[in-house]
C-alpha cells in the first residue's frame, strides 16, 4: 500500500461529518511539522482550520481543502462501512474517499516527495478547513480574512475538489459560477376557499411572476461560462387545511450566474419584475459566492503540463458544477485551479475512488510544484 493510500485511510477512518474534524487536521499537522512547516490551528466557533507554511520568500503556493464530509445516509446500505476505509478491487471505499480526503493525502505525499528531491524556490502553504460542506462561514472565508489582516497574499492556490470525470486529470476547474440565493415571502389575506372575494391568495398572485422568472433569459454566457440559470428549490404556502386560502407564500430560489452579470444586477431585475406584478412581498438575498475565473496564468499552464506529462491527456478546462472554497480565495488576486479525483460517487452511498488514480494524483501535484517552485 502506498503512503498516499495509507494516509487517505487514516483520514477516512475519522468520522468528521461537518463541522467536526475528529483529529484529521492534527494528523496532517504532524506530517507537515516533520517537514519543517510552521503549523497553526485557527478555531472559529465549532470550526477547525489549519494554516501551515514553509519558506520565507518567493511566490506562495497553497494547497486548499477540507477535512469535513457530508453525512453517510443509511449505513446499512453501504457495501463497506463508510468509515472503515476498505480497499477492494482496486478501489478505496469510504465517506470522503473522493471528496476530499484522498486529495488531502495526495497533497501531503506530493510535498514530501517534492521536498525530498528538489530545491524549493518559493513558499508552500496548506489551508484546510472543517466547514466546506456546511455553512462555510467560519472556514476558509474566515481564514482568508485573517490572512488579509496579516498582509499574507497567496499567489497560486490548488483546491483538491474532485474535478475529474471519467479519468484522473481529464477535467480541471478554472473557475466557478456565482451563487445568489433568495427567500421570497409574498403576503396575502387568509380566508375561506368558498369566499375568495374576501381573501387574497398569494399563490395565485405570485405564480405568473415566478413563471416569468423561470423563463427569463438572463444572458448568453460566454466562452468560459454557460448562461445564467434560475431554479426554484422550495415552495411553501397554506395551513395544511384544504379549505383555507393561505396568508402568505414562501419561495426559495437560486441563480448560478456567469461573469456576464453582477449580483446587484440580478437583484435589481428580480425586484423590478416583482414590483411590476404588484405583489406585496419581502425578499431576503444571500450571495454565497461571486463568479471567479483563472483563464490563463502560470498555475493553469503548470497544471495542464503536469497532466499531459504524467497521463498523456489534454485536460478540459471547465467552470461547471457548484461552488467551492475557491470563491473565497480567487477575489484576493490568487490564481486558483481545482484538480482532484473522479467525482462520480461524491456524496453518494458507497463513495469510492481508484487507488491507482490517487497515486497518480500525488504525482500530478508533485509535477505542478516542480514546474512552479523548482
Amino acid at each position: 500500500m502506498s503512503a498516499t493510500i495509507e494516509l487517505a485511510q487514516q483520514l477516512i477512518q475519522r468520522p468528521s461529518v461537518t463541522p467536526k474534524d475528529e483529529g484529521c487536521q492534527q494528523l496532517l499537522a504532524d506530517r507537515l511539522t516533520a517537514l519543517g512547516f510552521t503549523v497553526e490551528s485557527l478555531q472559529y466557533a465549532d470550526v477547525s482550520n489549519l494554516w501551515a507554511t514553509l519558506g520565507d520568500e518567493g511566490p506562495l503556493f497553497v494547497f486548499a481543502g477540507h477535512t469535513d464530509v457530508v453525512p453517510t445516509g443509511p449505513v446499512e446500505l453501504w457495501q463497506y462501512p463508510p468509515f472503515e476505509a476498505a480497499v477492494a478491487d482496486g478501489m478505496l471505499h469510504g465517506r470522503g474517499a473522493a471528496d476530499m480526503k484522498g486529495s488531502l493525502a495526495a497533497m501531503v505525499t506530493a510535498v514530501e516527495a517534492f521536498l525530498n528531491g528538489s530545491d524549493c524556490k518559493g513558499r508552500i502553504g496548506f489551508l484546510i478547513t472543517s466547514d466546506e460542506e456546511g455553512v462555510a462561514i467560519n472556514g476558509t472565508q474566515r481564514v482568508m480574512a485573517e490572512l488579509a489582516s496579516r498582509k499574507i497574499k497567496i499567489d497560486y492556490c490548488l483546491v483538491g475538489e474532485p474535478s475529474s470525470g471519467k479519468e484522473i486529470g481529464d477535467t480541471v476547474k478554472i473557475g466557478r459560477r456565482g451563487s445568489l440565493g433568495a427567500r421570497l415571502v409574498v403576503k396575502g389575506v387568509q380566508g375561506h376557499v368558498a369566499y375568495p372575494q374576501l381573501a387574497l391568495n398569494p399563490i395565485h398572485q405570485a405564480l405568473p411572476a415566478l413563471a416569468e422568472l423561470s423563463e427569463l433569459r438572463w444572458d448568453e454566457g460566454n466562452d468560459s461560462f454557460p448562461a445564467t440559470s434560475f431554479q426554484i428549490s422550495n415552495i411553501h404556502g397554506g395551513t395544511g387545511a384544504t379549505n383555507v386560502i393561505p396568508e402568505q407564500l414562501e419561495v426559495d430560489f437560486n441563480l448560478r450566474f456567469s461573469t456576464e452579470l453582477t449580483a446587484s444586477e440580478i437583484q435589481s431585475r428580480v425586484e423590478q419584475l416583482l414590483d411590476a406584478a404588484e405583489l406585496d412581498y419581502q425578499i431576503h438575498w444571500n450571495l454565497s459566492g461571486e463568479p471567479f475565473l483563472t483563464e490563463t496564468g502560470k498555475l493553469v499552464e503548470a497544471v495542464a503540463a503536469s497532466i499531459e506529462d504524467i497521463t498523456g491527456r489534454e485536460t478540459e478546462r471547465s467552470t461547471a458544477g457548484g461552488t467551492s472554497d475557491g470563491r473565497f480565495i480567487a477575489p484576493t488576486g490568487a490564481e486558483v485551479v481545482e484538480l482532484g479525483p473522479c467525482n462520480a460517487t461524491i456524496h453518494q452511498i458507497d463513495e469510492h475512488v481508484s487507488v491507482a488514480e490517487l497515486d497518480t494524483l500525488s504525482e500530478l501535484y508533485r509535477g505542478i510544484l516542480q514546474r512552479l517552485l523548482r
